[in-house]
């Protein structure tokens, strides 16, 4: 694997509570440098990450849906992803309601999901974040089964914003249970070029790493 073909596997972002425009320049110009496959950035900064990456089309517009909770409103998260579309988001990762789906309320997280995703242009990946590490085995293996009842083009393992490590055992139970009829993003407490070359052979289709980490894994293959 060269640095390029890492890159290209590789979401970075800037999503935290106090990332400004100037933190989301950076992460841009770095995705520009590397060729990461996405920047994603909050809902507010969609338009403005839009323009940074209107030269580079091979970069595509991340912003997520319901994040970090999930816990929005129908209403709220269908009306977030219409503006995203709007202001040229081109990949949503949407945050599955994890509280409704541990109350076994699956008619509520389905119905939702599938009313979001079905808003997404043909040129919008879509990507459900099921929370890996708010979900004990039995709720993981659910969760799989009813995403994959949706049309989303990705299962994400997690936000970020849930403490966990890298789960390659648990990734490794979610690529068993999907049975490649879905794409899956490992993302969530993954630091290490190991950890990212474990999971590649698992056959995991892509990444979020934090930027300081995804640039040293990329480098390592330099």
């Amino acid at each position: 694997m060269t640095a390029n073909d890492a890159a290209r596997l590789i979401d970075i972002s800037a999503v935290r509570t106090a990332h400004s425009l100037l933190d989301i320049q950076e992460v841009t110009s770095v995705a520009k440098k590397y060729n990461f496959i996405n920047v994603h950035a909050l809902p507010c900064w969609t338009k403005d990450v839009h323009t940074l990456l209107k030269d580079t089309p091979e970069i595509y517009v991340g912003a997520p849906v319901g994040f970090p909770s999930g816990a929005h409103k129908t209403c709220t998260k269908v009306l977030e992803a219409k503006e995203l579309i709007a202001d040229g988001v081109e990949e949503m990762d949407i945050v599955m309601n994890v509280g409704k789906f541990k109350n076994k309320e699956y008619d509520y997280v389905l119905n939702e999901l599938n009313e979001i995703i079905a808003l997404a242009p043909d040129y919008v990946l879509t990507k459900v974040i099921i929370e890996l590490n708010c979900l004990n085995d039995e709720e993981l293996d659910k969760a799989c089964e009813l995403v994959l009842q949706t049309k989303a083009d990705f299962l994400k393992t997690g936000t970020g914003w849930v403490p966990g490590d890298a789960n390659i055992a648990r990734i490794a139970r979610i690529k068993e249970l999907t049975h490649g009829k879905i794409k899956v993003k490992a993302a969530g407490g993954i630091r290490t070029r190991k950890e990212f070359e474990q999971l590649c052979e698992l056959g995991v289709e892509r990444f979020g790493i934090n930027t300081k980490s995804a640039l040293e894994i990329v480098e390592s293959f330099s």
